[in-house]
């Protein structure tokens, strides 16, 4: 065995907000002082070193000196207490309109994780894996997103199985409130090719005719507008999959994943200075 110092590369204020809120929940439940085998701040340090770096639960348990049932146990804490201070939709739109932003974009990811053997039917009839995605070739979960215009994310979605198209989950999550948005707010959406069809306010791409013809030159000056415009808001699952590892590949339940990219969202949001 070798012992070695190392440095966590997150700021402390992200650790002692973090430690706020495990310490508020702890009091909600009525933990007793000294109870836990971890102060609030080492079970924060405990769940940024996963989010950072994606490190094995057994090993962060062991460096901590706790069991790993208990390390899995105070993980779970840390998701939760995060996720739930994510906006809302509804929040996050109004947020974004009062800052000035003049649209918001809409995008879809499958977030890889391990394989689940659980089955639904296709359209076609067909017995599929739920989670596997045809998009991604690989298993994993939809979450929908909407990004700033210079690609901050804003708000993320719950997951939906990775077998689930963008349209369908953008439709179960998302497309009513950016309706309202539009009508209410005047925040128009922008989306790619695979929300064709989405509705009023979200702008998307003028698909090529079937007939071999091609886009007059002002469809194509939409469309090009449309992408350069839109381009930027991809950004936004890139800061967080860039920032905190433990998204690049999901190995606990894909049902989790959707709290799990919520709680990454407020790290995310913490270090942009839009949590005070």
């Amino acid at each position: 065995m070798i012992a070695y110092h190392a440095t966590l590369d997150v700021s402390r204020d992200l650790a002692q907000y973090l430690s706020r809120l495990l310490r508020a929940e702890r009091r909600r439940r009525g933990t007793r002082t000294g109870a836990r085998a971890l102060t609030c701040f080492g079970q924060a340090v405990l769940g940024l070193r996963w989010f950072r770096q994606n490190a094995e639960v057994t090993a962060l348990a062991r460096d901590a000196g706790i069991s790993r049932a208990t390390g899995y146990r105070y993980l779970d804490e840390v998701i939760d207490v995060l996720a739930a201070q994510a906006p809302d939709l509804h929040e996050a739109l109004n947020r974004a309109k009062a800052e000035g932003l003049t649209y918001v974009i809409l995008d879809g990811k499958i977030f890889s994780a391990d394989r689940c053997s659980e089955k639904t039917t296709s359209v076609r009839g067909k017995q599929i894996d739920l989670w596997f995605s045809g998009k991604a070739h690989e298993p994993g979960g939809n979450i929908q997103a909407l990004s700033a215009p210079g690609g901050l994310p804003l708000w993320v979605s719950d997951v939906e199985p990775g077998s689930v198209h963008d349209l369908t989950a953008a439709r179960e999550h998302v497309l009513g409130a950016l309706y309202w948005a539009a009508s209410r707010l005047d925040l128009p959406t922008l989306a790619d090719g695979g929300y064709g069809g989405a509705g009023i306010g979200v702008h998307t791409p003028i698909k090529q005719p079937a007939d071999g013809h091609v886009l007059d030159v002002h469809n194509r000056t939409y469309n090009a507008l449309l992408r350069g415009l839109r381009c930027l808001g991809e950004r936004g699952f890139a800061i967080l999959t860039g920032r905190w590892r433990s998204l690049r590949h999901i190995t606990t339940s894909p049902r989790k994943i959707g709290d799990i990219v919520k709680a990454a969202l407020t790290l995310t949001h913490f270090e942009h200075r839009m949590i005070k």
